[in-house]
């Protein structure tokens, strides 16, 4: 099964996330923003989610998040979880 490794930013309005799109367009780290503002545990290691296949994440974030490039950086994605902003690193 394909494996992808990914980093987010998980906030709780679309708002929130629109502002860190922002925040990242005016060359803000991801990492850092990651750590100040996702609501994830995995913001303590600057958003890194690891490695992980199709089944692992919730549906909403795997399509989006396996659609990408290396590198990329989504708009926001909706899940149950709220809302997320993911970059695909390999």
């Amino acid at each position: 099964m394909p494996q992808i490794h990914c980093t987010h930013i998980l906030v709780k309005t679309e708002q929130e996330a629109i502002e860190v799109l922002e925040d990242l367009h005016d060359g803000a780290s991801f990492a850092a923003l990651a750590e100040m503002k996702s609501m994830c545990p995995s913001r303590k290691k600057g958003g890194d989610l690891g490695t992980f296949g199709r089944g692992q994440m919730a549906k909403p974030f795997v399509k989006v998040a396996f659609a990408m490039q290396k590198g990329q950086i989504s708009g926001p994605v909706k899940t149950e979880f709220g809302w997320h902003v993911i970059k695909r690193l390999e």
